[in-house]
């Protein structure tokens, strides 16, 4: 069975351009990224799929695999699934890593694979992790200033997604109490190829429209996502959607030390 991952990276982000290119703490965003997925068990192999030679040059200086694209690609997914086709690789499960991806640990990785190996009758799969009172107080204040990063997710019994938002869900009505009922969605996918194709053969869907979010198109269309909790085992989760991100980043990785 082929496992692979898909970096895409794409340099024209409106909420900050040259995104993957911005240095963390002295070390490319997507450098870091690239070395996190290099440190994944059983992935036979990882690629970036960019449509920009800026980031081409880079990701060949630090000796990865690139795969170029258009500038078409209206997501992660159109992106990592058109590369994969030029390339002419089919492989049995693809993991798109989204390249902002700097504070994944590697076995949180490992348990999206180790997921989908054990259960392949997932066609698509991806991965949440509880959300603390003191982070889900961080991401109200930075919400509130207007940040639009940060997704948060709700699941059924069978840890089948219900339902994911860029606004925190479900409601915390007692705002006193520890929130164990949270989980902020990881945004990390993994695909059966055929899975993959079905999804790229459906048209974009009102919600997924509405909150920016690729994933609901698979839920609009019945498509069922199972989704793997996670521990990150002390370590902070943080994504890279902002200039201001950086910083918080970086002293994440200051007071937590390196991955």
């Amino acid at each position: 069975m082929k496992s692979v991952i898909v970096i895409p990276a794409r340099h024209n982000s409106s909420r900050f351009p040259g995104k993957p290119l911005a240095l963390i703490s002295g070390k490319s965003l997507l450098h870091r990224t690239w070395s996190i997925a290099k440190a994944v068990n059983h992935i036979d192999e990882v690629y970036i799929a960019t449509d920009d030679h800026r980031i081409e040059k880079h990701a060949l200086e630090f000796g990865a695999k690139v795969i170029m694209t258009s500038v078409a690609c209206e997501n992660g997914t159109e992106r990592m699934h058109e590369a994969l086709s030029n390339a002419n690789i089919t492989p049995d499960i693809a993991i798109n890593l989204q390249g902002d991806a700097v504070l994944t640990p590697p076995w949180v990785i490992q348990s999206l694979l180790d997921s989908m190996l054990t259960n392949p009758e997932d066609g698509l799969t991806t991965l949440a992790t509880p959300i603390s009172k003191q982070q889900y107080e961080l991401m109200v204040s930075t919400k509130n200033k207007g940040a639009v990063g940060g997704t948060t997710v709700v699941f059924d019994l069978n840890h089948r997604a219900l339902y994911f938002s860029k606004s925190l869900i479900p409601y915390l009505r007692n705002a006193k109490a520890t929130n164990a009922a949270a989980y902020r969605h990881i945004g990390l996918y993994g695909y059966r190829y055929p899975t993959l194709k079905k999804y790229l053969s459906l048209a974009p869907t009102p919600l997924e429209q509405t909150e920016g979010l690729e994933q609901l198109r698979a839920l609009e269309n019945g498509i069922p996502i199972r989704i793997v909790i996670v521990d990150y085992k002390g370590r902070s989760h943080w994504a890279v959607d902002s200039p201001d991100d950086v910083t918080i980043v970086e002293n994440i990785i200051s007071t937590e030390g390196e991955l």
